[in-house]
């Protein structure tokens, strides 16, 4: 296939600098989106994009789609608060299985080398979860969060203000029946709406209101990585508590409500990373397409037509051009699936690099632009809609992935 004039003027062979050329001047969380997950190409791409970013834009953060708590034992490791093996930490840091990737692997190796290399004053890397602790199967129990919660406030606040430890861990009870994995999909087997978690629900916004209201008192004396671990299981407990409730509904919108509560918590954790990093650097985010997009998210699940506001969507109203968003797509990764040549990923394919960086303002005037959506093969992977072109500020194409086996591979 020839490559069109206007579609060679869109394109840029990848560097990590003709992604940075694209984005806004005041760019504080640059999103960059991948396709299916568990492709060492993206996680790769990724890595030498953070390695440039820190060492030419000033960032000091990553967050990525995992785990908010798990990932505070990657944190430590990496500024070096901890020792251990590596592939340990990452295996148990990262949620949804992350922790098997080469990718991720080596994204915290070198954070660690990193920080160790640095002088007295110079600032470190730091690592985030931008996700709840949320996976297919379930959600994890809200109760230790929301201990660590009220011991925090115990320790600057008159005990009477507070519920006892006692009666929080009667109402949490046993911590499997909150991540029974049959309440996925059958909500007469959570416990979301039973009368213990309702009463937490309401002893969790008495909590978020008693940290809120004294928040002079804990910015002054209350040590600074406590009080963002304390907001952090703030966040989660109510976050948890909320999603549980969902999964316990038996109404229509039983799906869509799970998907907006993820995208709120998510959203939620990154807004407080993006303030608390502010004096530092700006943050890159990575995570899914369907994650960081601008535009509302729709998937087909079974009988249902899922929609729901992206933690994208609500970040970019958030923080408005602070926010750029980069999408990743690719061309084939088997025989068997090639993108049709009249799709958008099709038109791309005929680039002769085999990564390219493109002009999402180039390219939506081209045939690319006017293209149809790719209809994926499997359920792994989302193409890219060419009507959402002016939602994004760069797109990356890889020509070739391979095919992998797992839940992430379509094998």
């Amino acid at each position: 296939m020839t490559v069109s004039r206007s579609l060679r003027d869109a394109a840029r062979p990848f560097s990590p600098s003709a992604v940075t050329d694209l984005l806004p001047p005041r760019t504080r969380v640059l999103a960059l989106g991948e396709p299916t997950h568990g492709v060492e190409a993206f996680l790769d791409l990724r890595n030498e994009l953070f390695r440039h970013l820190v060492a030419e834009h000033g960032y000091r953060s990553v967050a990525v789609e995992s785990d908010c708590l798990a990932a505070l034992a990657v944190d430590a490791y990496v500024g070096g608060a901890t020792d251990g093996e590596l592939d340990d930490v990452v295996r148990e840091g990262f949620g949804h299985g992350f922790g098997e990737f080469a990718g991720n692997r080596e994204l915290v190796r070198w954070m660690r080398e990193f920080n160790n290399g640095l002088g007295e004053g110079e600032e470190r890397l730091r690592f985030y979860g931008a996700d709840g602790p949320l996976e297919m199967a379930g959600a994890a129990a809200p109760g230790p969060a929301l201990i660590r919660l009220r011991d925090f406030l115990g320790d600057h606040l008159p005990v009477e203000l507070l519920p006892s430890e006692g009666e929080l861990l009667r109402l949490c009870g046993p911590e499997d029946r909150w991540t029974e994995p049959a309440a996925a999909f059958d909500p007469g087997r959570s416990v979301g709406r039973s009368a213990d978690a309702v009463q937490l629900r309401l002893i969790a916004d008495e909590l978020v209101v008693l940290l809120a209201a004294h928040e002079p008192q804990f910015a002054a004396e209350a040590d600074p990585e406590a009080y963002w671990r304390a907001h952090l299981d703030a966040r989660t407990a109510t976050g948890l508590l909320r999603y549980h409730a969902a999964m316990a509904g038996i109404g229509p919108d039983r799906f869509n409500s799970l998907m907006r509560h993820r995208g709120l918590m998510m959203a939620d954790n990154l807004e407080a990373i993006t303030r608390r990093e502010a004096r530092r650097g700006p943050t890159l985010v990575h995570a899914h397409n369907r994650h960081l997009q601008r535009e509302a998210g729709r998937l087909p699940l079974g009988t249902h037509q899922l929609r729901w506001w992206t933690t994208g969507s609500l970040l970019a109203t958030r923080l408005g051009e602070s926010y750029a968003f980069v999408a990743t797509t690719f061309g084939h990764r088997a025989p068997d699936d090639h993108p049709d040549p009249e799709t958008f990923e099709g038109r791309l394919a005929a680039l002769p690099e085999a990564c390219t960086v493109l002009d999402p303002r180039v390219l939506a005037q081209t045939p690319a632009g006017r293209a149809k959506p790719r209809v994926p093969a499997d359920h792994t992977y989302f193409g890219i809609d060419p009507g959402a072109l002016g939602l994004m500020d760069g797109v990356v194409f890889v020509r070739e992935i391979p095919r992998q086996a797992g839940a992430f591979g379509g094998g």
